[in-house]
C-alpha cells in the first residue's frame, strides 16, 4: 500500500472520527446517559425534581458498542445478500441501530420516571417528545460514522478484523472517550454551577443540580447547547487523535518494507509515547499551579 494513500485514508478516518465523538457526546448529554446521570437520577430523591431526559440504558461504552455492532451486522448482511452500494448499507445499518436505540431510550425513560413517582417526580410528555428525536438523530450519526471508519479500516488499511467486530471495538472506544473527556463540560461545569470551581462535589451536594437554564426550566437540549461548544469538540478531537496516533506509525513505517523500517517504527512509537507522557505531566502541573488545590474553607466545611 502506498504510504501517501494510507495517510490520506487515515486523515479521512480522523475527520469522520471527530464527527462521531462530537455526536456521541451530545447524544449522551441530551439523554443524560453520561457520568452525571447518577446525579440526574438522584435529584428527585433529594427533593430536586427536574425536566431532564433520564434514560441511561447503560454506560456509554456499552450502549454505543451495542448500536455499532447492530449496525455492523446489518451492514455485512445487506452487503452480502443484496450487493447494495456501501453508502446504502451504512444508512440501513445506522437506521436499524437508531430504531433499537429509540426503543431502549423510551422504555428506560418511562421506567425510570415511573419508579420515582414516590419522590414526586412528574412525567413530562413534552420532554420525551422534544428530546427523543434529537437522541435518535445523534445516535444515527454516531453509528454511521463508526461504520464508515470500520469499512475504511477493513477495506483500505487491510485490517483483518471484520466490520461488526471493528464497529464493536470502536463503539466501546468512542463511548469511553465521551464518558471520560466530554462529560466534564456537562456535569461539573454545567450541572453544578452553584458550586465554586475546584470545590468538588461531596455527598452533601448529591442531587443538587442546577435545573433552570438561561431562558427558564432546563432540559437536555440546553445542556446540549452548552456541550456543543466544549465537551462535544473535545470528545471528537480526542477520538480522532486516538485513531490517528495509533495508526500512523504502522502506515508510515510499514514492517513489510524491511526489518530496519519496522524497528524504526517501533523506536518512533516508543519515543512518541514518552513525549506524550512528558507533555501530559507538564500540562497537569501547569493546571495545578494555575487553579490551585481545593480552598481551605471548603476543606473545613466538608470536615465539619
Amino acid at each position: 500500500m502506498d504510504p501517501l494513500f494510507g495517510m490520506g485514508i487515515l486523515a479521512l478516518i480522523g475527520a469522520v472520527a471527530a464527527i462521531a465523538g462530537y455526536t456521541e457526546d451530545l447524544e449522551s448529554v441530551v439523554g443524560s446517559q453520561s457520568n452525571p446521570n447518577s446525579q440526574v437520577q438522584l435529584a428527585p430523591q433529594m427533593k430536586y425534581p427536574h425536566r431532564l431526559f433520564n434514560k441511561a440504558i447503560s454506560g456509554e461504552p456499552l450502549s454505543n458498542a451495542m448500536s455499532a455492532t447492530v449496525g455492523g451486522i446489518v451492514f455485512v448482511a445487506f452487503m452480502s445478500a443484496f450487493q447494495l452500494p456501501v453508502i446504502t448499507v451504512i444508512v440501513a445499518g445506522s437506521a436499524v441501530a437508531a430504531i433499537l436505540h429509540i426503543f431502549l431510550s423510551t422504555t428506560s425513560f418511562f421506567g425510570r420516571i415511573a419508579s420515582q413517582s414516590r419522590f414526586k417526580q412528574p412525567l413530562y410528555m413534552d420532554v420525551f417528545k422534544r428530546n427523543i428525536s434529537v437522541i435518535a438523530a445523534y445516535a444515527f450519526m454516531t453509528t454511521a460514522c463508526v461504520l464508515i471508519i470500520s469499512y475504511l479500516m477493513t477495506t483500505y488499511l487491510e485490517n483483518p478484523i471484520p466490520v461488526p467486530l471493528m464497529a464493536f471495538l470502536l463503539g466501546i472506544m468512542v463511548g469511553s472517550i465521551g464518558s471520560s473527556v466530554g462529560d466534564i463540560q456537562y456535569g461539573a461545569e454545567r450541572q453544578f454551577q452553584n458550586l465554586e470551581f475546584g470545590a468538588g462535589v461531596n455527598a452533601a451536594y448529591s442531587g443538587n443540580i442546577v435545573r433552570k437554564a438561561e431562558s427558564g426550566t432546563r432540559s437536555g437540549i440546553d445542556n446540549s447547547w452548552f456541550s456543543a461548544k466544549f465537551g462535544g469538540p473535545t470528545t471528537g478531537i480526542t477520538f480522532a487523535a486516538v485513531l490517528f496516533i495509533t495508526s500512523w506509525l504502522t502506515i508510515l513505517f510499514n514492517p513489510e518494507w524491511g526489518s530496519i523500517v519496522g524497528w524504526v517504527g517501533t523506536c518512533a512509537g516508543i519515543l512518541f509515547i514518552l513525549l506524550t507522557i512528558l507533555a501530559n505531566r507538564i500540562l497537569e502541573k501547569s493546571a495545578r499551579r494555575k487553579f490551585g488545590p481545593y480552598r481551605e474553607e471548603e476543606k473545613t466545611e466538608i470536615v465539619e
